[in-house]
C-alpha cells in the first residue's frame, strides 16, 4: 500500500467512527485512557502562555486538557468529522485559546520553531512514515521544545505480549461491531501495532534525527507507553 492509499484508508476509518470514538475508547480501556492523557499534560510542565501543538488531535480530548492549563493550543488532524467533534467539545468552554486545523501530520503548515510543546496521542502509529512525521515535529519545535507521544506499546514480556495481542485480536472487533456495526473499526489497531516500532524503535528514530533527553515511560507492563524528548 502506498502513502496515498494509506492516508485514504485511515481517513475513511476515522470518518466512520468519529461520533463514537470517545465512547469506544472509554469501554476498551475502562476509562484509563483519560488518566494517561492527563499524565501527558502533567509531564508537559506547561507554563502559562506557551504554544502547544496537538498532532492527530482527533476529538480534542487532549487539546482540551492543554487549553485548561492556559496554553495556546493548535489541534491538528486530517479527518474533518473528528475535528467537528473536537470543535463541539472546545466550544463548551467559556473562553478558549485554541485553533483547530485540518492538515497532514507529514507536512505541518507551520514555520520552523513555532511551538514550545508538541503532543501526539495515539496518532504516530497511524502515519505512513514515522521518521518523516517526527522530522516535521522537530522542525516546528522551538529549541528546547518538548515532545510527548502516547501510544500502544509492545510489552517486553512475551507472555504478556501474547495475551495483549489476543485481547486486541478477539475483543476489539466485538466493540467495533456493537458500536459501529463494523468489526474492523478497531481491528486495525493490532495490525498497525505489529508494524509500529513502539518503545525501542521510536526511541531510536528520535535519537537518530536529533532529539535528546529521550525517555520511555511504560504503562501497564508496556501495553502503553509515553515517549518524552526534547529538541536540542
Amino acid at each position: 500500500m502506498n502513502n496515498k492509499e494509506h492516508v485514504e484508508k485511515v481517513d475513511s476509518l476515522f470518518t466512520s467512527i468519529a461520533a463514537r470514538y470517545d465512547l469506544i475508547n472509554d469501554i476498551q480501556s475502562f476509562g484509563l485512557h483519560r488518566l494517561w492523557k492527563q499524565r501527558i499534560v502533567k509531564m508537559a510542565s506547561l507554563i502559562e502562555g506557551e504554544d502547544a501543538l496537538d498532532i492527530c488531535c482527533g476529538t480534542g480530548d487532549l487539546a482540551l486538557r492543554l487549553v485548561k492549563r492556559n496554553a495556546r493550543v493548535v489541534g491538528l488532524d486530517m479527518n474533518r468529522p473528528m475535528l467537528n467533534v473536537a470543535l463541539n467539545q472546545l466550544s463548551r468552554l467559556e473562553s478558549i485559546s485554541a485553533n483547530l486545523l485540518q492538515a497532514d501530520a507529514l507536512a505541518l503548515p507551520f514555520n520552523t520553531s513555532s511551538f514550545d510543546l508538541v503532543t501526539i496521542a495515539y496518532g504516530l502509529r497511524n502515519v505512513s512514515d514515522y521518521q518523516v512525521g517526527l522530522l516535521e515535529v522537530l522542525r516546528v519545535l522551538k529549541p528546547g521544545g518538548r515532545l510527548l507521544i502516547l501510544d500502544f506499546g509492545k510489552p517486553s514480556n512475551w507472555v504478556i505480549r501474547k495475551l495483549y495481542y489476543l485481547y486486541l485480536k478477539l475483543v476489539l472487533p466485538v466493540f467495533g461491531l456493537i458500536f459501529c456495526g463494523k468489526p474492523n473499526a478497531y481491528a486495525y489497531i493490532l495490525k498497525s501495532l505489529r508494524k509500529y516500532p513502539a518503545q525501542e524503535g521510536v526511541s531510536t528514530i528520535l535519537s537518530k534525527i536529533g532529539f535528546n533527553k529521550i525517555k520511555v515511560t511504560n504503562i501497564i507492563f508496556g501495553t502503553m507507553s509515553i515517549h518524552s524528548a526534547q529538541k536540542k
